[in-house]
């Protein structure tokens, strides 16, 4: 009912479009929301304005692509505004600029995509339904479809525009296939005996009050409607059945199977019609004593068939001329037809296998007529029932009591939940997405939330419980255990620099290493591609620089788990074009003219920004609670 963008784009270039528009159809900066004259201006592009509710909707789609991934909600934010504005600076130059999208592109782009698509074809049906779950009208989304396609474009003439030579290809494997050789050590977490100071804990605590946060809580009551249960209140009648099994008959048809040989005659500069007709008369007379296959080996004109005894396959109707299919439809298995003209010449035709079609008997099919018959009916009444849910739990954004009563739904209620975790309808994350949006939390209804293709939700909040702080006492020995930690890495970290300097100085690893009861590791021949070592340690292996006069570099790569590795580089060994990187030369190219092409787009955007006018009068608010 509702749209997935990210599951059903078509192809790159849409992917591309629909990234600009956003999901599911907001393109930031095109329109403002109603009524925000009464609301907090935050930011403006030339003569474009955008207040609160555009950058918390900026931020809702914006941070969908971030979930579960830890990222600090005002870093999102900002991030989000960031990409507003340059998105309306692109707008506002490519429109100052004249460019343009065609109503006849414009309108295939939108024919194209599949969530506008039944069968698929364009359904128009459906495209209107889907824009009213978004509370848009077609002319808007087409604006912002043509607005997007225009902005894609000039963004696709830019990366187009560049391109890599040999000599960049060379170098970028030249650093791919680099080999170098350390030694290094691991100073493993220092063990920390004095326990922590009540002022410490005190203090830990007053700097870092949202770790003790309990989240905020919602419940919400919600109205659900299922193509099931629509399904289930289909009447169903024999006489309804019978007349549906008529109408569709062909579902319940085993098409005829008609396989078909022929030889051919040709008709051409060598040969007249009259030639070709008397050469298929002959051979329909040899026919008596030969078989049809040997035949057309001899002597068809068609030679690629010829080689399989002029074996056509599956006969399909719609494909050959009508003479040809009127004759190759009336044979019966076995037959061989009288001279047939077509525009190639004269064929003889053929039916070599035939099995008949056959309607399967309703009594037999009953059941299978009976689900079909409810799902089309079912069908209907579900798209009807989503566009009365979306219309009027917008036109009564206060309750959902009116839309309830007009389509004989119950009100359901769950349990508080936070945007984390839930359960029962809130274990959805879409669900708790809908519920802690800004449009919920201000006491509106949300807007229909597609659980699956069968399953649409509407809600509102019930309750709401605001975010708090954990006492002091409660979350002592979790401080403790942390400021322990904090204190190991310092003591570790310490240690590293200790080693660090020492063999700057001069020293060897080795020495160091036994003075300190730690082991040396040596790797030869390091490259890219070793699994061997950890990802953050090969990495600030490959970032360091080269040794300078035969001198080791020395340099300290930390662990996630707070260790620290203490390395030594001794060599370098520039790498070489393989046999396979040679192979994949053209696609490396490629690749790299595409990286070279963002960046120069990324800078064109850049300037663009710096030299528009731009003003932000106040940050993004906090979510609201």
């Amino acid at each position: 009912m509702l749209t997935k963008i990210r599951e059903k784009f078509q192809g790159a270039f849409a992917w591309g479009i629909l990234i600009v528009i956003g999901v599911p159809f907001a393109l930031w900066g095109i329109n403002n929301y109603v009524d925000n004259a009464k609301e907090t201006q935050v930011a403006s592009v030339g003569d474009k304005d955008f207040y609160q509710r555009d950058i918390a909707k900026a931020y809702e789609q914006y941070s969908r692509n971030f979930q579960g991934l830890g990222i600090d909600e005002n870093i999102l934010k900002a991030q989000a505004l960031d990409k507003l504005i340059k998105d309306e600076v692109l707008l506002q130059y490519v429109n100052a600029e004249g460019l343009a999208a065609s109503d006849d592109s414009v309108r295939d782009f939108i024919k194209s995509l599949e969530y506008f698509q039944t069968d698929g074809k364009f359904d128009d049906k459906k495209y209107k339904s889907l824009l009213a779950a978004q509370r848009m009208s077609s002319n808007e989304f087409v604006s912002r479809i043509t607005n997007a396609l225009v902005m894609q474009q000039f963004q696709d003439s830019v990366v187009a525009s560049s391109f890599a030579t040999p000599y960049d290809v060379e170098s970028f494997f030249k650093i791919q296939n680099q080999q170098r050789d350390v030694d290094y050590v691991t100073v493993t977490l220092q063990q920390v005996s004095a326990q922590p100071t009540d002022a410490e804990i005190t203090a830990y605590y007053q700097q870092h009050q949202n770790a003790f946060q309990v989240p905020q809580q919602s419940a919400i009551e919600y109205v659900e409607l299922t193509f099931s249960d629509i399904a289930k209140q289909v009447v169903v009648t024999d006489d309804k059945l019978k007349t549906f099994y008529e109408d569709q008959i062909d579902l319940f048809t085993t098409p005829e199977r008609r396989k078909i040989s022929h030889i051919l005659f040709a008709v051409n500069d060598k040969t007249t019609d009259a030639m070709a007709l008397e050469k298929a008369k002959k051979a329909k007379l040899e026919l008596a004593n030969k078989e049809f296959s040997k035949l057309a080996a001899e002597v068809s004109d068609d030679k690629v068939t010829a080689k399989t005894g002029g074996d056509l396959g599956l006969f399909n109707t719609g494909v050959m001329e009508k003479a040809f299919e009127e004759a190759a439809t009336s044979l019966k298995q076995g037959d061989v037809s009288e001279p047939i003209r077509s525009k190639f010449g004269y064929h003889l035709i053929k039916v070599t296998e035939l099995v008949p079609a056959e309607v399967k008997p309703f009594a037999s099919v009953k059941d299978e007529v009976t689900k079909a018959y409810q799902k089309a009916q079912a069908e209907n009444a579900f798209y009807e029932a989503g566009e009365k849910l979306t219309e009027m739990s917008y036109e009564n954004p206060d309750n959902l009591q009116t839309v309830a009563d007009a389509l004989g739904l119950e009100i359901k209620k769950s349990a508080l939940f936070t945007e984390a975790k839930g359960e029962g309808i809130a274990a959805n994350d879409k669900i708790r997405s809908a519920a802690f949006s800004e449009e919920v939390l201000q006491g509106n209804n949300s807007a229909p939330v597609e659980i699956d293709a069968e399953h649409l939700v509407v809600l509102r909040q019930s309750e709401h419980k605001a975010a708090t702080t954990r006492e002091l006492s409660a979350v002592k020995a979790d401080i403790i255990k942390v400021l322990l930690a904090d204190k190991a890495k310092v003591q570790t970290i310490e240690k590293a620099k200790q080693i660090k300097a020492r063999l700057q100085a001069g020293e060897s690893i080795q020495v160091v290493a036994v003075e300190n009861k730690l082991a040396v590791k040596q790797v030869k021949g390091l490259t890219r591609n070793n699994s061997d070592l950890a990802e953050p340690l090969k990495e600030a292996i490959f970032k360091a620089p080269k040794p300078v006069a035969d001198k080791p570099g020395i340099f300290i790569a930390p662990l996630p788990s707070g260790e620290q590795i203490v390395v030594s580089l001794s060599k370098v060994t520039e790498g070489v074009m393989s046999e396979s990187d040679k192979k994949q030369f053209d696609l490396a190219q490629k690749n790299i003219a595409n990286a070279f092409g963002q960046g120069e787009f990324n800078a064109v955007l850049n300037s663009l920004q710096a030299d528009a006018d731009i003003s932000i009068q106040s940050k993004p608010q906090q979510t609201a609670e």
